[in-house]
């Protein structure tokens, strides 16, 4: 992967086709390349210029460097539109990388063309807060679980109950897991960036983009549920939610089709649907 000096810091990015731009923002503790499973190849295919890009944290930190924080990371995507894009982009974000793309929209709008907010919150509410609180103890405990241990409770928040009892479903994705374990190392470096304060009021003050804000909510969603998100789309001016039905927290892995569909009709100016996607 390229990189680019950027806010401060070396970034990785890739990029893929041609046309108006794409930036693509990843949650906690993955890399960039997790977007060139599904959601790359489609926006390329729809006509679009992608890129990706590795959020701080994901590659190793230096010895005695601070972890990140959100406003790092909103420097980090403006510095990549401004440097990449040459003006306005459609950022897509999802988890942690969708709080970014919403803190982008406060401080820079004048960057964002259209936005898509999947798997998002705009608070942390009691549970929310506690699972925030349980990571950090797995993350920056001196005890850590066992990587079998951390992969099944990371599948347990993230994927829906009709993924986990499908047994060629289940079967995959331990054995995914099993070939790329989730990296406590990079959940360490991130893990502080899950607690948020209260947002609401700041979204209610955006400058909504030009081509319009979408809010995705995946029904069987233990980290983000999708009331939670629906806050967020009623607080940014003429935002729209739309929910994924059969989907936990990884719905743009688990259900990529009826995401994807939903990112390129949104794109091509067509209004999804506000019903849930069966």
């Amino acid at each position: 992967m390229p990189l680019v000096v950027a806010n401060g810091t070396k970034i990785s990015y890739a990029e893929r086709g041609t046309g108006e731009p794409v930036v693509l923002v990843m949650g906690t503790g993955s890399p960039g390349s997790v977007w060139q499973l599904h959601q790359v190849p489609a926006l390329v295919a729809a006509g679009y210029r992608v890129v990706t890009f590795d959020n701080r944290g994901v590659a190793p930190l230096p010895p005695g460097a601070a972890k990140p924080t959100v406003e790092d990371l909103v420097g980090d995507v403006v510095a990549l539109v401004e440097r990449l894009c040459g003006g306005r982009a459609r950022l897509v974000g999802t988890s942690m990388g969708a709080h970014v793309v919403q803190e982008v929209m406060v401080a820079r709008p004048d960057l964002v063309q259209q936005a898509v907010l999947m798997a998002t919150r705009g608070r942390t509410d009691t549970f929310r807060g506690a699972l925030a609180t349980a990571e950090a103890a797995i993350a920056l405990g001196e005890a850590k679980l066992p990587p079998q241990a951390y992969a099944v409770w990371r599948l347990i928040q993230s994927l829906s109950p009709h993924t986990l009892n499908d047994e060629k479903q289940a079967r995959s994705w331990l054995d995914l897991m099993e070939f790329f374990p989730p990296s406590l190392e990079v959940a360490e470096a991130q893990t502080e960036l899950e607690r948020m304060a209260d947002r609401l009021d700041a979204y209610r003050a955006v400058t909504p983009p030009p081509d319009g804000a979408l809010v995705i909510g995946f029904a069987d969603d233990l980290v983000t549920p999708p009331h939670l998100g629906r806050e967020v789309a009623e607080a940014i001016p003429s935002a729209r939610f739309t929910e994924v039905a059969r989907c936990g927290h990884f719905g743009y892995l688990e259900r990529p089709d009826a995401v994807n569909a939903l990112l390129v009709e949104f794109f091509g100016d067509r209004v999804p649907s506000t019903r849930s996607t069966q």
